[in-house]
């Protein structure tokens, strides 16, 4: 009963932590930034809503929570020695590089760079010194590195989770420039999850002995405690050449390898301390690894979201639209619309015109076989039908490269970039 009442109330004490730390609260904003970000640019090129940013905060905050719950049970069995102090350095750390790269949010690079100062540190000596710089170098020599990169090697297998779980459903489709200047279709997948922990960590007021030995060992004989260690999780991958789920399937399997790997780099660091630096040299390569391994899958194959002779390629569906009611998914081809060869926009619109009250699809799916699908139309439906297509020539908003940096990313008012036609037909049908 002593354990549980120890563990029950530093839990309240780690909450009240948790409250009171701004971190939480900085992940949410940054969501919220994106999300709405998101929206402003599916209304601009599809001229529709796709996503409410709401419900993708609310659904990821829930997600972030259950993440954080499991790592916080795992944790407990890990025993890193972590402290507020080494959330500040990683945090800061985070914050630095965003502004040479937004991508560096991850905590990857965070902590493997602050593991490589640290062995630096530890051949100059100026933690011994006196001053703000010798207090720096202290503070920093002082982080159990070993247990920050584990933490990563957590956060990532979560993050692996997620992205198999739902990342398609995280999904925007956009239109986007080809190698050779054409525009193609392709999707964007992109979520983000604020995951609040609670870790027990050795150091601190309660006295009552743990009835298990942690991974990491440490000297937990001067106690130990709960700390609130507030982080965020997250993931990014374009396709141009894959279904989204395909694509998620993908992106999680190089998380989960990742994962495993930093685990076990960490796990040796802890025990053989010389292997630190190679600890940290693997969270920073193998992080780029997993993203030249996505980019280099992508150049090796064809564009998928492009028309060609069968048809008009479905790249998203409208929700709440006839398209949606009758399953259509994107990748699949408009064949044929109430019995009409359909090539171009034109001949879609025209064959949807020819029966204003019913319509009947021929469509070839992912296997290239062909399906029927028949609905009513009824009157004040949103839409003709609730399709986007493929870009063609008279497309007229593409997504251009994405921001480098932090202050690229809040200064860039418009999102997609314009092309220079005389004409312009809306890409939703």
């Amino acid at each position: 009963m002593d354990m549980v009442d120890a563990l029950l109330r530093q839990l309240g004490q780690a909450a009240l932590q948790l409250v009171l730390q701004p971190y939480y609260y900085i992940a949410v904003l940054f969501l919220i930034f994106q999300y709405s970000r998101q929206i402003r640019l599916e209304r601009q090129m599809f001229a529709v809503r796709l996503h409410m940013w709401p419900r993708l905060l609310g659904k990821a905050l829930m997600m972030g929570l259950a993440a954080g719950a499991v790592m916080s049970v795992a944790g407990v069995f890990i025993g890193a020695s972590l402290t507020s102090e080494a959330l500040i350095w990683l945090w800061a750390a985070a914050a630095v590089l965003m502004l040479v790269r937004v991508r560096y949010l991850c905590f990857a690079y965070g902590a493997g760079l602050l593991a490589l100062l640290q062995w630096i540190l530890g051949w100059t000596g100026l933690d011994s010194q006196s001053g703000t710089v010798g207090e720096m170098a202290e503070s920093l020599a002082g982080i159990d590195m070993p247990g920050l990169l584990m933490l990563v090697a957590l956060l990532h297998l979560i993050e692996a989770l997620l992205v198999r779980r739902g990342g398609d459903k995280l999904a925007t489709p956009l239109f986007l420039e080809g190698k050779r200047g054409k525009l193609v279709g392709g999707y964007m997948l992109q979520g983000f999850w604020p995951v609040p922990l609670l870790m027990l960590v050795p150091g601190g007021e309660e006295t009552a002995s743990l009835p298990w030995t942690p991974l990491l060992g440490g000297d937990w004989s001067g106690g130990w405690s709960i700390v609130a260690l507030p982080m965020i999780i997250g993931f990014s991958e374009l396709t141009r050449s894959m279904l989204p789920a395909d694509k998620a399937k993908h992106a999680a399997k190089g998380l989960l390898l990742y994962s495993i790997c930093v685990a076990a780099f960490a796990a040796l660091a802890a025990y053989v301390p010389e292997l630190l630096p190679l600890a940290a040299v693997c969270s920073l390569v193998l992080h780029e690894a997993i993203i030249w391994r996505s980019r280099a899958v992508e150049s090796a194959r064809s564009p998928l979201y492009v028309n060609d002779a069968r048809g008009l390629r479905i790249l998203g569906i409208v929700p709440g639209t006839p398209a949606a009611a009758m399953e259509l998914k994107a990748g699949e081809i408009l064949h044929k619309v109430n019995g009409r060869r359909i090539r171009t926009k034109e001949d879609l619109h025209a064959a949807l015109h020819e029966n204003p009250a019913f319509c009947k699809l021929e469509v070839l799916n992912h296997d290239g076989e062909l399906k029927f699908a028949q609905r009513a139309r009824y009157a004040g439906e949103h839409h003709q039908l609730g399709v986007i297509l493929a870009p063609d020539e008279q497309a007229t908003y593409y997504v251009s490269a994405g921001p480098g940096s932090l202050l690229e990313l809040f200064s860039r008012k418009r999102t997609a970039s314009r092309r220079e036609r005389s004409s312009a037909v809306s890409a939703g049908d």
